[in-house]
């Protein structure tokens, strides 16, 4: 492993390999563009070709903080994994929303129907925010890989990076000066475990977890001295070492000055004051009511303890941001030039889906917070709780490379010279080219059986190779009832779409990679992110339906997914040419010619890409569900069903570490089944006593 620094670039980039195929031309091209002051560059990168590595190389040359936006949270763990890869010495943090469930508050005038917020929020996503921004206000060596949740807002940058607490050995302090410190920094403290957030003490020890790294610290007074700080395993206690300074940041990104949250609550009163009067003008009485309860509950517990549900909806009051102001995100935590210039590299990954969700975010936020506002539900300073609309995002972003096999018009448009350019990243390092196309009808004829009959015959001598398969519908339906079909004719099929539950569609994919299945129908979901070597054939049914599913960059996508098979072909089933159908063709045939014009100058045999088979099932140790665990336990105690809780909680961690969230999250259901028998056990145990107590008493009598 070569390791790379490169002249005023605080990056350290672990090389596996050289670049290859066309990665050195798209690596010099893109880092002239940015020596050049170009604002936004596209990256054209057909499936499989590295554009994550070809993005590290950038990242490495250019030397300033990056931002890297994707289209969910799922690509955006894959993408963190592969730049701690490249960068294992630096920064690279996770940013994404920190809801593991999420329903906004919304109301329906037609039912009138009023939605309560709910929310479930992850500590250790959370944590991982904390150690994100923390990150960017310390050091220059930074990566956060986001979802668009960034442009959501979050505390003001300058507040959160003024309240810190420094600690260091041999200081002044005293005991109660420093909880009084933790507590305005808004830790909560404890007698229990210590979570993320919050401190205990215990005689002249202060214990602290910070927000931004599961560990603790353990501060010893002596006197009026600190004495001693040392660093503790969260769940074994042991001594990792000890510390001669620490710096702990607000265990909130929300913070308010004391001063400043008088002036919120007064500001608050004085817009209730101006919306009930038009309310009450407009002969909204109801709606005036419902807003003075609402808000006036909510002042009351704001005053008494500081926080009230929906408190977000205050925050421009709290920010002291005028109406229309837009909110502080995770971007004004990037540096800035002394000219106030953003001074970071952004890049935004499935730049073609990235950046409508973008320019989507705000339009839906306004219509839900609208509805409320004009029903008395919310004050209007409510819609200044929203994302950043996409105007405000471009002027809060330097310069830009978007990465995508299928960039979008607007990439296109904005990567005109001399402001920008489009580089094109189309030989692979493996050498492999772009699958064969062929046009084939839908309908039956006299000498054509029609689609579905023909591409059995094509799975038939694709299995007999030992290859797989995967077949697009444009119905769930169709999905399920073509596996169906597929099953009846002997064939090991299975159905994937948006229904099908994560932890199942992770196991459907492991079976298909292993050959436990065969074949696999799907309708959306086998376009981005599936990394299937395995993959021979792919079977569009239905190609010349022009729409969203059959436009020309779902096409390209899903003709890509055959692309890391040396064998790889595409059936394209259509009786009418479309326009998509044709571009997407033209394009494909483009890039096949060049990349084998390329392999026939430099001798190249193309090799199917290898991959290991994991299976994350195989790494939940004791893999059993949690009922069939606890047929095997003592309930009665329920001693041993906690200890297997704590064992499965330490297994969670250690799996959202490493950025393995389905892992976790089949941990995290066992936890819950687990703490749940444990309930019944004990619910059970006390109501056998109820009735124990109640015999012996009639026995007395």
């Amino acid at each position: 492993m070569e390791v790379v620094q490169f002249p005023g670039s605080p990056f350290r980039l672990h090389q596996p390999f050289k670049p290859a195929g066309d990665q050195p031309k798209a690596i010099a091209a893109l880092t002239q563009g940015l020596e050049r002051g170009m604002r936004f560059q596209t990256l054209l990168g057909v499936t499989g070709s590295g554009k994550t590595y070809t993005m590290a190389q950038v990242i490495a040359r250019f030397g300033k903080p990056t931002l890297v936006i994707a289209h969910n949270k799922t690509l955006a763990a894959q993408l963190a994994q592969e730049y701690r890869t490249f960068f294992p010495e630096n920064a690279v943090h996770f940013f994404v929303s920190y809801y593991d469930y999420y329903q906004p508050e919304a109301y329906v005038p037609a039912t009138d129907t009023y939605i309560e917020k709910e929310a479930q929020i992850n500590e250790e996503i959370e944590r991982m925010r904390h150690a994100a921004t923390q990150a960017l206000l310390t050091r220059r060596d930074v990566i956060v890989v986001a979802s668009v949740s960034c442009i959501y807002g979050l505390g003001s940058p300058e507040e959160y990076e003024r309240v810190n607490l420094r600690l260091r050995v041999g200081a002044s302090l005293e005991r109660a000066s420093l909880i009084r410190s933790l507590v305005a920094l808004h830790f909560t403290r404890t007698t229990g475990d210590l979570a993320p957030g919050t401190f205990r003490v215990v005689g002249n020890r202060v214990e602290v977890m910070p927000r931004n790294e599961r560990t603790v610290f353990r501060f010893t007074l002596t006197g009026t001295t600190l004495a001693s700080i040392e660093e503790l395993h969260p769940l074994t206690r042991e001594r990792k070492g000890m510390r001669e300074e620490v710096w702990l940041f607000p265990a909130k990104h929300y913070i308010t000055a004391p001063e400043r949250f008088s002036a919120a609550l007064h500001a608050i009163e004085r817009e209730l004051e101006e919306r009930l009067r038009e309310l009450k003008q407009e002969g909204k009485l109801l709606e005036a009511e419902r807003l003075k309860r609402r808000t006036q509950y909510d002042l009351a517990l704001l005053r008494e303890t500081g926080y009230c549900t929906g408190i977000e909806n205050y925050s421009r009051h709290f920010d002291g941001r005028a109406s229309g102001e837009p909110p502080f995100t995770l971007l004004d935590y990037f540096p800035k030039t002394p000219e106030g210039e953003p001074d970071f590299l952004t890049i935004l990954d499935e730049s073609h889906v990235t950046i409508p969700q973008i320019a989507g975010m705000y339009a839906g936020d306004a219509s839900r917070k609208e509805t409320l506002i004009a029903h008395g539900f919310r004050l209007p300073s409510a819609k200044d709780n929203r994302p950043l609309t996409a105007e405000e995002f471009w002027q809060r972003v330097g310069p830009v490379i978007a990465t995508s096999a299928t960039p979008g018009p607007y990439e296109r448009r904005r990567s005109t010279p001399p402001e920008g350019q489009v580089v094109e990243q189309i030989v692979r390092p493996t050498g492999l080219v772009d699958p064969e196309l062929v046009v084939r009808p839908v309908s039956g004829a006299d000498s054509y059986p029609g689609q579905v009959e023909d591409v059995l015959g094509e799975i038939a001598a694709v299995c007999e190779r030992g290859g797989r398969v995967l077949i697009t519908t444009l119905t769930k339906r169709m999905a399920e009832d073509l596996a169906v079909h597929l099953q009846r004719r002997g064939i090991r099929a299975h159905f994937l779409h948006s229904e099908v539950k994560t932890i199942d569609r992770v196991e459907i994919l492991t079976q298909l990679r292993k050959g436990e299945i065969e074949v696999l129908v799907g309708v959306n979901l086998l376009r981005e992110g599936l990394d299937l070597p395995e993959v021979e054939l792919v079977a569009i049914l239905d190609a010349d339906r022009e729409g969203f599913l059959r436009s020309e960059t779902a096409l390209i996508q899903t003709i890509g997914r055959a692309a890391r098979n040396v064998h790889g072909k595409v059936l394209l089933y259509a009786d009418t040419i479309t326009p998509s159908l044709q571009r997407a063709i033209d394009e494909s045939r483009r890039r096949r010619a060049i990349q084998l014009a390329y392999n026939r100058a430099h001798n190249i045999t193309p090799q199917s890409v290898r991959k290991a088979i994991h299976d994350i099932t195989e790494t939940i140790p004791a893999r059993q569900h949690a009922a069939e665990l606890l047929a095997t336990l003592d309930q009665a105690s329920g001693k041993t069903v906690r200890e297997l809780i704590r064992e499965r909680r330490k297994q969670m961690e250690e799996a959202v570490a490493r950025l393995d969230f389905e892992t976790a999250a089949v941990l995290r259901d066992e936890i819950r089944a687990l703490e749940q028998k444990l309930k019944e056990a004990a619910t059970s145990q006390s109501r056998g006593g109820d009735r124990s107590s109640r015999r012996k008493r009639y026995n007395t009598s």
